[in-house]
């Protein structure tokens, strides 16, 4: 055999090996968690977005109509609407302000940055720079806080700031449940009290 003949076969065989190889290293696995993530879009989209809550004063029958009042109103800049997908949601990613009534028509206010409403579960995640201040000027301040409407019940297990304007205080702790109608709390974890000064 001539040296062109080998050099030819060789090239030949070289070339073969690299297309295998290049055909082994192909990408046929199943993509999972993140990677297998698809772009999802809404259903619909509102800006402006004014939404209010109401219940019933009393239980409703077939035959009767019964007056309801105003539980909270909702306001966001813009509101997307996941409602279509298996586990719906609707999503305030410019953040959003809430004002809660008790039964005796008090307001109270919750601000925050980023808000979603699990539409199964009716829990509000409200997330970056949350404030919540009671209709009395008391004042909680963390970056996370739920409302679940359902339990009428509201929470967090992050960092807080609480303010007590009547009691000249200030709470610094971890965690905190408490209704809807501010009644009631319960601070997981604190870090300590301190008094608020009066200017004369």
């Amino acid at each position: 055999m001539s040296a062109h003949n080998t050099y030819y076969y060789l090239r030949f065989a070289t070339a073969f090996a690299v297309a295998i190889l290049f055909y082994g290293c192909g990408d046929n696995y199943e993509r999972v968690g993140e990677e297998a993530a698809t772009n999802i879009y809404p259903q619909g989209i509102a800006k402006n977005f004014v939404f209010t809550y109401t219940e019933a004063i009393k239980e409703v029958s077939t035959q009767d109509s019964s007056a309801s009042r105003v539980v909270a109103i909702l306001k966001s800049p813009i509101n997307k609407d996941f409602d279509n997908l298996t586990f719906g949601f609707k999503e305030f990613p410019e953040g959003l302000h809430l004002d809660v009534f008790d039964e005796k028509g008090q307001k109270s206010i919750i601000e925050a940055d980023y808000a979603i409403i699990y539409s199964k579960t009716n829990v509000i995640d409200l997330q970056g720079n949350v404030v919540l201040t009671s209709h009395d000027g008391k004042k909680l301040e963390t970056p996370q806080l739920y409302w679940d409407r359902t339990n009428k019940w509201i929470f967090t297990e992050e960092e807080f700031t609480y303010t007590n304007l009547e009691e000249g205080t200030v709470m610094d702790g971890e965690g905190m449940d408490f209704n809807r109608e501010f009644t009631f709390f319960n601070a997981h974890k604190t870090y300590g009290l301190m008094t608020i000064s009066e200017d004369e």
